[in-house]
């Protein structure tokens, strides 16, 4: 079906470019409110979804924080069997290089900022803080820093198979019935796994202050697309105010300047929208 406009409403509005494009005017603010409020529509889904992602990236740091606890406490539980130890037997020293320090991954290059606001979290610093050094840090970078402590975390199995082995060979040379060189060597176990639980610690815990980051990027981005969201959608309700304007001014005799006015809020929609889309 095809829409005509009145002879005496034409009449009324200039034939020029301008007079046109205000006769034109209810439809292309429909159009601009309905594009806002997908906009806002769609802002709202991407910040639903970032808080569904911040959500699951929580209950992994949550994962990794309990594995930090439970090696820091099988470490202390270790440390304190061997004060007993010494403190009731005289314990002689094993000789060994691999039983006497634990080897540490190769640390590969971390991106400054993500750095930073690694530091931050792991001196506890405020949300503040932490959100203003999170901020200019981009997803790539805070997934390759995580990629690569939890390499570290497996390299870490194989740099102490060394250690392994010779436990293994020095309880099977261990001469039987000998007490001293079991205690000995039971001794030598419980400060090597000392060691290796707190060493094990610190790379739980540098993987669940990366997910910690990962978490409040995604909250700092589901906040910033429900800002989103209320701007366009206060943007769609002006447009929709320009249709209504613009509507009532067919039945009224001064069409000119209240299809003017609808234009210029539908003007200012726009401008609004594409702020909020660049700025916001």
């Amino acid at each position: 079906m095809k829409t005509k406009v009145p002879d005496q409403l034409a009449a009324e509005v200039p034939q020029t470019k301008w007079g046109k494009t205000l006769l034109a005017t209810p439809v292309i603010m429909t159009v601009i409110a309905t594009l806002l409020a997908g906009l806002a529509s769609s802002e709202m889904t991407r910040a639903q979804y970032d808080r569904a992602l911040g959500a699951q990236l929580q209950s992994k740091a949550g994962d990794q924080w309990a594995y930090f606890q439970a090696k820091k406490l099988r470490g202390a539980m270790q440390q304190n069997s061997l004060a007993l130890l010494n403190a009731t037997a005289e314990i002689r020293t094993i000789e060994n290089p691999a039983l006497t320090k634990i080897p540490v991954p190769n640390t590969a290059s971390m991106d400054s900022k993500v750095e930073a606001a690694l530091e931050a979290i792991e001196n506890q610093k405020t949300e503040a803080e932490i959100t203003d050094l999170l901020k200019p840090v981009d997803d790539k970078s805070l997934a390759a820093a995580l990629q690569a402590a939890k390499d570290n975390s497996i390299s870490f199995d194989t740099l102490t198979a060394p250690a392994n082995q010779a436990l293994d060979q020095l309880e099977k040379s261990l001469p039987s019935g000998d007490k001293a060189a079991a205690r000995d060597l039971t001794a030598a176990k419980m400060r090597y796994n000392a060691m290796r639980y707190e060493a094990e610690a610190r790379l739980n815990q540098t993987i669940a202050g990366f997910y910690e980051l990962q978490v409040r990027k995604a909250n700092i981005s589901a906040e910033r697309h429900h800002k989103r969201s209320g701007k366009f959608f206060f943007g769609m309700l002006t447009a929709q105010a320009a249709v209504i304007v613009s509507t009532f001014a067919i039945a009224a005799q001064k069409r000119s300047f209240l299809w003017s006015i609808a234009a210029v809020a539908g003007l200012a929609a726009i401008v609004f929208a594409i702020y909020v889309y660049l700025r916001v």
